[in-house]
């Protein structure tokens, strides 16, 4: 039985919500002396935080694009795991105080979210004819893999702060 596409556009808000919270408090979770810890290539977890903010603006852009029956812009920068553009993301974004960052992080979801509820469940995996390298783009695609990349991301955060703990407990010893 399918779900109908108002449902298929719940679910998919309702999972890109549940794993930004899943990545926040990921992050939140991590000691102060930690954020600033490299433990994804060059980033830390300030710059995945930075990385979100970038994204929620690049996918409101992006599904406003497809709207207009356009490729999203941000394809122009494609290049090995979107390095360059995360980059510049992450320039733009990063800020120094940790809660004017998820301040500015929840508020950018927020307007993604909001943006994304006032589009019509139809429209999300709506065939615009919009290709890139041979792959259909919708915008329920689009979302699809931010919510994949962010699920990825918690998980990194997660097995980080994991491994930390264990360093500590190493050292330490047990507790109990």
């Amino acid at each position: 039985m399918s779900i109908p596409v108002e449902g298929q556009k719940d679910q998919l808000i309702n999972n890109l919500e549940r794993v930004r919270n899943d990545l926040i408090d990921a992050a939140t979770s991590l000691s102060s002396d930690k954020r600033d810890e490299v433990f994804l290539g060059v980033w830390n977890v300030q710059h995945l935080i930075a990385h979100l903010i970038g994204w929620d603006h690049t996918n409101i852009r992006a599904a406003k694009d497809v709207l207009a029956d356009q490729l999203p812009q941000f394809y122009a920068h494609h290049d090995r795991d979107w390095r360059t553009y995360n980059a510049e993301l992450v320039a733009k974004y990063l800020q120094d105080n940790w809660d004017g960052l998820l301040s500015a992080a929840a508020d950018s979801h927020h307007q993604l979210m909001a943006f994304l509820r006032e589009i019509p469940a139809e429209e999300f995996d709506r065939d615009r004819g919009i290709r890139f390298r041979g792959w259909k783009v919708t915008i329920a695609r689009l979302l699809q893999a931010e919510a994949e990349d962010e699920a990825t991301h918690a998980k990194q955060v997660t097995d980080f702060r994991q491994r930390i703990e264990g360093q500590v407990q190493h050292r330490d010893g047990p507790v109990g």
